[in-house]
């Protein structure tokens, strides 16, 4: 038998330390969890030791590895992965130092292995997991520091991961929608402009000869065309940097606070996806609220985090306005009603009905699911509009061209026969 130092918490939050003897570490971890313990970090009270000398090695070669936590990107999915996993292990009783090595040992990214190992080494040595995971924000979101925070305050960290993974889940769900409501007008944007640069550059110069020795008054448009493949071929140091230029300037005016507004607009009201990305805005706000809300994280705490993360200075802006006349001692619904054109009055009547009744968090979570099957159906109807209209624009383009090349042959073929 053997002494372990040991901290854990109570079913209340409270931190509990002392020391026991049992005939392993998982032996000791295993005992406090039958007392309704959760533990944190169980340590032979000797210290050092052969697993003692394997953590240091072990450390020394992760800091001196080319990736590190803080350059480490992880998806989505994989963060949906883990916090499911850890949930099932915590719920069955496995202790949360041994479940996040196990978890550390089994991560294929290199980047989130260095996050975990981070997290194990704090845990290991007192550190809460909430302040543990919060040291890493670029992996580990405030709602999810949050939501974990209230989980080890209320003893229910295993639900509240379950809660957390449903919440991931769902919005990975939305993420993917909008991908694939975005790919099909993006490529074939691209192709469209593939084909116009090709026949420009390629094709219209070996008419131009032809034309030349034809010694027929050319209409405007295919003088327009040849003009403007001429342009293309001889001034490229001017359009190609010019394009570049353009690219760059544009990505660093969205990053000023006027650029950020009026792309943010954009985002809101732009013909065809702004109805889209309205709809995803208002999905976000209300389930990244409603989880929050649920897992008992305070409502002021609640806002200032779904505010960060709508990824929408507007929204950003009502949702604080909101927060404020919460602060205040007034209704959440009366800042948001102020822009009907952001959130519809549905949206604010139902919250307003959910403050008053006291099942804010149902209606919430109800108004997500609507705009979720909103979302979806926009989906569909803009994946529907686009492949017509992109195939209008490319016959127009493509079709003018061949209009322009073949007009003065018909010119010439007239004029010979009179």
């Amino acid at each position: 038998m053997a002494e372990f130092r040991f901290e854990a918490k109570d079913s209340s939050g409270k931190r509990q330390e002392g020391v026991l003897s049992a005939g392993s570490a998982d032996e000791a971890a295993s005992d406090l969890s039958k007392r309704g313990l959760t533990v944190m970090a169980v340590t032979p009270v000797s210290g050092g030791g052969a697993r003692g000398k394997q953590e240091v090695s072990g450390l020394q070669a992760f800091l001196t590895g080319k990736v590190t936590a803080k350059s480490a990107r992880v998806k989505l999915k994989e963060l949906v992965i883990f916090t499911r996993q850890l949930a099932t292990m915590i719920s069955a009783g496995i202790p949360l130092l041994e479940c996040l090595e196990i978890l550390a040992e089994q991560v294929e990214n290199p980047g989130f292995k260095a996050v975990l190992e981070e997290i194990v080494l704090d845990v290991r040595s007192g550190t809460d997991l909430s302040s543990a995971l919060a040291k890493h924000p670029r992996v580990f979101e405030d709602i999810y520091v949050n939501m974990v925070r209230a989980g080890e305050v209320s003893g229910q960290i295993d639900e509240i991961l379950v809660r957390l993974a449903e919440y991931q889940e769902a919005t990975q769900k939305l993420r993917q929608q909008i991908v694939s409501a975005m790919t099909y007008p993006v490529i074939s944007l691209l192709l469209i402009f593939g084909i116009v640069l090709f026949l420009l550059l390629v094709i219209i110069p070996k008419f131009k000869e032809i034309f030349a020795s034809m010694g027929v008054e050319l209409p405007w448009i295919t003088q327009a065309l040849l003009t403007t493949s001429d342009f293309l071929l001889d001034q490229w140091y001017i359009w190609v940097p010019g394009m570049i230029g353009a690219g760059i300037g544009l990505r660093l005016y969205t990053k000023t606070t006027i650029g950020r507004r009026q792309a943010d607009w954009l985002k809101l009201f732009a013909p065809i996806f702004g109805p889209l990305f309205k709809k995803v805005s208002i999905s976000r706000f209300t389930r990244t609220f409603a989880t929050l809300i649920s897992s008992g994280v305070p409502i002021l705490g609640a806002l200032e985090i779904v505010a960060s993360t709508s990824g929408n200075v507007h929204i950003e802006e009502l949702v604080m306005a909101a927060s404020d006349s919460v602060r205040q001692g007034d209704t959440l619904a009366s800042p948001l009603a102020t822009r009907p054109k952001i959130f519809p009055p549905m949206v604010t009547r139902m919250i307003a009905i959910g403050e008053k009744s006291g099942a804010l968090e149902q209606l919430l979570m109800k108004i997500s699911e609507f705009y979720d099957d909103e979302v979806e159906a926009a989906v569909e109807q803009l994946t529907s509009l686009i492949e017509p209209l992109m195939i209008c624009i490319m016959g127009v383009l493509v079709g003018g061209m061949v209009l322009a090349i073949f007009l003065p042959i018909f010119a010439l073929q007239k004029a010979l026969q009179s």
